[in-house]
């Protein structure tokens, strides 16, 4: 219990420090959806879910874009994503690494 305790502890304290970044990231999917919406005519609760759906790689395909620049800024929105990703992926595993180390006590090594 006390592994989950302390990277849940270590997990928030991560992202509590990064959260500027993690907000200008979601911010920035946020408004490139926007505005491909805008270009596309697709409604803004639309244009959200296919930013979102295609910051997460997840891409379902209902919604595309057909236009030269959406289609630009589609590529961005999906490489922010895989930014914003992997910046909660390395919170994420620092988290684990500190618990695993506090679990096993400050002086031991991983390998040992």
């Amino acid at each position: 219990m006390k592994f989950l305790l302390d990277f849940i502890e270590i997990y928030a304290k991560g992202l509590y420090y990064l959260w500027p970044i993690v907000v200008a990231l979601l911010g920035l999917i946020s408004v490139l959806g926007f505005r491909i919406g805008t270009h596309e005519g697709w409604t803004p609760t639309n244009a959200l879910y296919f930013a979102f759906i295609t910051a997460t790689s997840v891409g379902y395909g209902d919604f595309h874009p057909t236009k030269r620049r959406t289609k630009v800024l589609a590529i961005v929105i999906a490489l922010t994503g895989v930014l914003l990703t992997g910046l909660i992926v390395a919170v994420g595993l620092e988290a684990v690494s500190h618990a695993f180390r506090e679990a096993r006590g400050a002086s031991a090594p991983i390998g040992s």
